[in-house]
């Protein structure tokens, strides 16, 4: 699960990215991994886990979510068993130029745009209406692909059929310069979660002093690191309690806490729900 900025380049002879997946390994990829592109992925099918920034719940019957530009999410058919097509388009808000979004015309698909930074979930006949759509492109291409992805845009931006996952203060506003750092972080955050973490060590990493870093990490996530870090850990929970019957105490502890209070209160802080409530709805989460 190394943490990673994704470089995203469109096919010749296209604005945007269109890729299709069929059961292979890397359709369940589970990196943590963030971009500057806008994303729409669509999950014919199955069961999955949306960890989006600091949001976290489960899919059923698949899913389609629109994303803003860098928002940190892992892949969503990660240990997915079942039969499935998954479909990513992925284009920077400027891929019909930098003032597309401007035109009358392009009202409400500018404020669907808006809304994806927060995430977006479609269900219900919008999403086995655009799913269509998104198949269809996957067998076209140039000019037909192009105009089929603005009807796709057009009808998202007039559907009500979504739910706002609420991914809030953690979109990242940073310069090229900045990502090898951000990759060393995560790719530390990644492998030592589960013990205990340094400031002074994560400082080091990235030849700053422990005061220079806290207010370098806040600039760019917009929270501390002690905060991402409880995150990071409360995620690897999060997957602990629906696919292992352990303790949570145990799994308090081997996701990096040695407090089981303490535990249960950033569990509840990240989630909405207590590590019990958790596993319970679980088994109740039907995606509309």
């Amino acid at each position: 699960m190394k943490a990673k900025f994704e470089k995203i380049e469109p096919g010749f002879g296209s604005s945007f990215a269109l890729k299709e997946f069929r059961n292979n390994d890397f359709c369940n990829r589970s990196s943590w991994h963030f971009h500057p592109e806008y994303e729409i992925v669509y999950i014919s099918n199955g069961k999955g886990k949306r960890h989006i920034g600091n949001h976290i719940s489960q899919f059923e019957n698949g899913d389609l979510i629109f994303l803003g530009p860098d928002l940190p999410h892992f892949g969503f058919t990660e240990q997915m068993t079942e039969q499935h097509t998954e479909i990513v388009i992925q284009m920077k808000k400027s891929f019909l130029g930098d003032d597309f979004l401007s035109k009358p015309e392009f009202f409400q698909i500018a404020q669907l745009f808006q809304r994806s930074h927060l995430g977006l979930s479609f269900f219900g006949k919008t999403k086995e209406k655009a799913g269509d759509i998104l198949l269809q492109m996957a067998k076209q291409q140039g000019f037909e692909r192009l105009i089929s992805l603005l009807e796709l845009l057009h009808f998202l931006a007039t559907s009500e059929d979504y739910q706002t996952l609420n991914a809030t203060n953690y979109a990242f506003e940073v310069n090229a310069q900045d990502y090898p750092r951000i990759n060393a972080i995560y790719q530390y955050v990644d492998q030592h979660f589960k013990e205990h973490i340094s400031l002074d060590e994560v400082a080091k990493l990235i030849n700053m002093t422990p005061p220079a870093f806290s207010r370098y990490f806040k600039k760019l996530t917009g929270k501390t690191f002690v905060q991402f870090v409880n995150e990071y850990r409360i995620a690897y929970a999060s997957k602990q309690l629906g696919e292992e019957d352990q303790m949570i105490t145990d799994i308090s502890f081997e996701s990096g806490f040695n407090n089981i209070s303490h535990f249960n209160k950033q569990f509840k802080l990240i989630t909405g729900l207590t590590p019990s409530e958790y596993r319970s709805n679980l088994k109740k989460v039907v995606q509309k």
